[in-house]
């Protein structure tokens, strides 16, 4: 089985949220800990706190091809970042791109008008984009929806930031109205920073079922965002592998990495 990570960042530089390491994490500190846990393959989602971490993720592509993929990003509200979308995919390994947004200017773009330029130029140009949604289901409904060619992505099943425990999950039910959108799918990243129990964190298995139930394995993708985790990155692999018997093998060989690789255009053996 092919184990495929969703989300992990590198940094040189910046100054990380307070959710992650402090330290920065190069693409050799990824990789020794991708060997040790069994994990094939890694989906770096470049940091806005490093503006250079694009060409960071676009070296350890180019490094290790067989290992790496990216969703790059770009400021949305400049007008020249038009023009890279029909270009974005010839960079090495950008598969797609990726957008949060956690600063005080930008958290009203969702809904403000400015990033509708990106649903359609996206579409056209066939790039997937993942989003950290979590505040703003509906308008990745009508994206969805306007846009049936754009395969997008909701991140981290849609926990909204700096959330725990119980409250962690109060979006789901928004997010599962989502799964009748064919081009959606969840990423289940991220999840055990979300709960204040610990190993096989229980308190997550039931929202991972009603996740898998609607919206299937081929629209789940497991991950990390690793440099975050309060446990190991094997430990986030065996909750998957070893803890939810209803899993089927298929289920899993999907859902810890092909259905992302399908998803996104990463090519996978035979």
């Amino acid at each position: 089985m092919m184990i495929v990570d969703a989300q992990i960042h590198l940094w040189e530089k910046g100054k990380p949220s307070p959710q992650h390491r402090q330290l920065p994490f190069s693409k050799d500190q990824a990789l020794a800990a991708m060997d040790e846990a069994g994990v094939d393959r890694a989906l770096i989602h470049p940091v806005l706190w490093d503006p250079d971490s694009n060409e960071l993720a676009v070296q350890a592509v180019r490094a290790h091809p067989d290992r790496f993929a990216i969703l790059g990003w770009f400021y949305l509200d400049r007008p020249e970042s038009r023009t890279l979308i029909d270009t974005w995919k010839r960079r090495p390994g950008m598969l797609g791109l990726r957008f949060y947004f956690n600063q005080p200017h930008d958290q009203s773009w969702p809904t403000d008008g400015t990033i509708d330029w990106l649903f359609p130029a996206a579409e056209r140009a066939g790039i997937p984009v993942a989003l950290a949604a979590a505040n703003f289901l509906p308008v990745v409904a009508r994206a969805a929806e306007r846009h049936p060619g754009l395969k997008l992505i909701v991140d981290h099943m849609a926990v909204p930031p700096r959330t725990m425990g119980a409250s962690a999950h109060s979006r789901l039910s928004e997010l599962l109205a989502l799964a009748k959108y064919p081009n959606v799918a969840v990423k289940a990243t991220g999840q055990i920073g979300y709960c204040d129990d610990g190993y096989p964190f229980r308190s997550l298995h039931d929202k991972l079922r009603q996740v898998y139930d609607a919206f299937g394995p081929a629209r789940m993708f497991w991950g990390t965002d690793i440099t975050r985790m309060p446990c190991s990155w094997r430990q986030c692999i065996t909750l998957f592998t070893e803890e939810l018997p209803w899993l089927t093998e298929r289920d899993k060989e999907l859902i810890m990495g092909r259905a992302l690789c399908n998803w996104i255009g990463w090519n996978v053996p035979a």
